[in-house]
């Protein structure tokens, strides 16, 4: 399974690989050059934080596919600096430097939200930070914690 190696986790706790999951979690794919991401994206990962944290894994990757693909040294300051003391994130962040983890998981673009059930099956593969996006995966975080336990 393609997933960010612990070096690649630059803010937050580590998260392994959605195979060893109990419980339920979402990941969304990113980039700071992304509007929708920032404007949209970010914000709504933050809401399902404090809505679901407790009950969902949640991750934020950053990747260069479909943007440019940068050093680590110019990437890792900028998002860390996002990640801690502009944004806050209360979930993990990891680089995906040369954009292997989204084209791995066929990502469209950014934000791209991949939902998995706890074991690692791949239940939902959302593309965009919209309303329409943004509404679905929300029913699906619902009918998660609804449940109180795995899909």
């Amino acid at each position: 399974m393609n997933w960010p190696a612990l070096s690649d986790f630059v803010w937050g706790e580590p998260l392994a690989a959605p195979a060893i999951w109990t419980r339920p979690g979402l990941v969304m794919t990113f980039n700071l050059e992304c509007p929708g991401c920032v404007s949209r994206g970010i914000p709504f990962l933050k809401r399902l934080s404090s809505e679901f944290g407790g009950a969902v894994h949640l991750l934020a990757v950053h990747t260069s596919f479909g943007h440019r693909q940068l050093p680590r040294e110019e990437v890792e300051p900028t998002l860390l600096k996002f990640a801690r003391d502009f944004a806050r994130l209360p979930f993990p962040v990891a680089l995906d430097l040369d954009g292997n983890f989204a084209q791995a998981w066929q990502t469209e673009g950014t934000p791209h939200w991949l939902a998995f059930a706890p074991g690692g099956a791949l239940l939902r593969s959302v593309y965009g930070s919209q309303e329409n996006a943004q509404t679905r995966l929300q029913y699906l975080l619902e009918e998660w914690a609804g449940r109180g336990k795995a899909p």
